[in-house]
């Protein structure tokens, strides 16, 4: 296949990229905003589809990011691989921090007075999977299902964890959608003057092979050493 690995990744190889990858995240970042920039649409269908993608990428959506983006840039009538693009503002360096706030706003605004930590934190998350996964071998065994652990993961981390995010993802969104639609707009006006140059020059060109073509249509042909509309010597046999 054309577009196929000639070095096939591993596992390992893509969780790391998932951490940090190979380009590091300015080149990464960089080819993100050159892909939409590129995208052949409106500038407010983009931004639109920017807004969606990076607000369900703050959001506690583990798993279902592409298809949340997805379906709120189609209900924005924003552009959806805009969408599915701007899910990469979430990244494992940046959500711990943002979480973290986001959990405390949460807990303010809801009124639960219990502090939690980074490190609690992660328990907590690392203590629901555990318990889904127990769940799920409940299923098809003969153990008991147990909610106790995740209706406190619900209750302490992940309720406040959406609603605190909730407000400052569509801040910054917002923000998002109003540096896209100048960049988008600046960009395209660009590459518009860039196509009209090329075709302009190909216009002359066109016009400089049909001179010639009709010149030599006529019989009279330009040598060097030569005046043009002299007979040309007869060719040696």
């Amino acid at each position: 296949m054309v577009f196929k690995r000639r070095d096939r990744r591993g596992w390992l190889a893509w969780v790391r990229e998932m951490f940090y990858p190979t380009g590091g995240f300015r080149r990464a970042t960089q080819y993100v905003i050159h892909r939409m920039r590129r995208l052949p649409d409106r500038p407010h269908r983009i931004a639109r589809g920017v807004f969606a993608g990076s607000l369900i990428g703050f959001l506690p959506l583990p798993g279902l990011q592409f298809l949340g983006a997805w379906g709120l840039a189609w209900l924005m009538r924003g552009n959806v691989l805009a969408a599915l693009l701007a899910t990469f503002n979430s990244n494992p360096i940046t959500t711990p921090f943002f979480a973290v706030g986001a959990i405390s706003l949460g807990h303010w605004m809801l009124g639960i007075d219990t502090p939690l930590s980074a490190e609690a934190i992660g328990d907590g998350f690392a203590r629901a999977g555990v318990e889904l996964w127990h769940n799920f071998h409940a299923i098809f065994g003969p153990a008991h299902m147990h909610w106790d652990g995740l209706a406190q993961f619900w209750s302490d981390i992940y309720l406040p964890y959406f609603i605190g995010a909730l407000g400052p993802g569509i801040l910054l969104s917002l923000i998002f959608y109003y540096i896209t639609i100048p960049l988008v707009e600046a960009y395209q006006k660009a590459r518009a003057v860039k196509f009209k140059e090329r075709s302009d020059k190909r216009l002359l060109l066109r016009e400089k092979l049909a001179a010639l073509a009709l010149r030599g249509d006529g019989g009279k042909t330009s040598v060097p050493g030569t005046k043009e509309g002299d007979d040309l010597p007869p060719s040696a046999p």
